[in-house]
């Protein structure tokens, strides 16, 4: 078998023709990112700029509420007249009613309020709004300590209300010394 060796000019060009794609390819893949980056900047930008857009268009319905606000409020000075001299009646004293002082426990230790808590909701249930209101503390904290009481199961949980009402349990009843009697059978 006899095998043609073709011109020399044929075989520079397909190798030529081969390093040419490979550095295409080379060259597309080193570009490639910068290209995907300046896209992704493009849209970040174009994001922001809707948002001030709707800032701006919000601001815009807001001064235009207001100039309609204070036009329906303004008087014409022609219509005001100057009021007559009246007589100046005695104003009756004013009664200032003393506030009683919220009942609130000072110094108040953890084992302290929630012994004063669980006795709190012997007598009925009540709402950690409620609590928070009798003990005077914040409804972060009461709802922290109402956390706490109900993961150590010493108070029941009504979630069938909402908001979430709270009583005590037989558990409860014992830590703060109270014996509930079993009911006779």
């Amino acid at each position: 078998m006899l095998v043609d060796i073709p011109d020399v000019g044929v075989i520079l060009g397909i190798f030529a023709s081969f390093f040419g794609g490979l550095v295409a390819i080379t060259a597309y893949n080193k570009i490639k990112p910068r290209l995907a980056s300046k896209t992704e900047d493009a849209k970040i930008v174009a994001e922001r700029l809707q948002y001030y857009e709707n800032l701006l268009i919000d601001m815009k319905i807001r001064l235009d509420s207001l100039e309609i606000t204070q036009e329906t409020q303004e008087i014409p000075q022609a219509q005001i007249s100057k009021p007559k001299e009246q007589k100046i009646q005695p104003e009756e004293p004013i009664v200032v009613k003393e506030e009683k002082p919220k009942e609130r426990i000072q110094n108040m230790q953890f084992n302290n309020a929630t012994e004063h808590i669980l006795r709190l909701i012997t007598e009925k249930p009540m709402t950690s709004r409620d609590i928070q209101v009798t003990i005077g503390r914040t409804r972060e904290h009461t709802s922290r300590m109402l956390k706490k009481l109900f993961e150590e199961g010493l108070v029941e949980r009504d979630m069938s209300t909402k908001p979430f009402s709270y009583k005590i349990t037989d558990k409860g009843l014992t830590k703060i010394g109270i014996v509930k009697m079993a009911p006779a059978q």
